[in-house]
């Protein structure tokens, strides 16, 4: 027997894929997604920036201490705890985004170890910005 074929007539054949309405849920779940996932992202990509804010400024003020009291005298610049060993580089302000843009606190020349040249007393971040997690400003740090 031959097989028989039909062009044109009887029932068509099913067709495979999504309809419009099906797509259309899926899409709709999915912005549903990612309009709750994308504020919880940029919350944590600031927590991280104010976590590391919070550790190089430690940091930096535990190596300016060590170095007053190992010279006798404060830094003149932060250059100078690189140069001397006590950095191996000057970390980089997370929310400024620069390692040159720290706002330096030089000491008053009555109170400083070697009157004859003050040097750092403090360092802080130079952003003008406020935290939007706890209401600080990011220079007051």
């Amino acid at each position: 027997m031959e097989p028989r074929i039909q062009i044109g007539k009887g029932r068509p054949s099913r067709r495979r894929g999504f309809t419009l309405i099906e797509i259309m849920i899926v899409m709709a779940i999915v912005s549903i997604l990612v309009s709750i996932a994308v504020p919880m992202y940029q919350k944590a990509i600031l927590r991280t920036k104010e976590s590391l804010l919070h550790s190089n400024l430690f940091t930096l003020r535990t190596v300016i201490d060590e170095y007053t009291y190992d010279k006798q005298k404060a830094p003149q610049s932060l250059d100078d705890l690189v140069s001397e060993g006590y950095l191996r580089q000057v970390p980089i302000d997370p929310i400024v985004g620069s390692n040159s843009a720290w706002k330096l606190i030089m000491e008053d020349a009555t109170t400083s170890t070697n009157q004859t040249e003050p040097g750092i007393f403090d360092v802080r971040s130079s952003s003008d910005k406020t935290s939007p997690l706890d209401g600080t400003t990011y220079a007051d740090w």
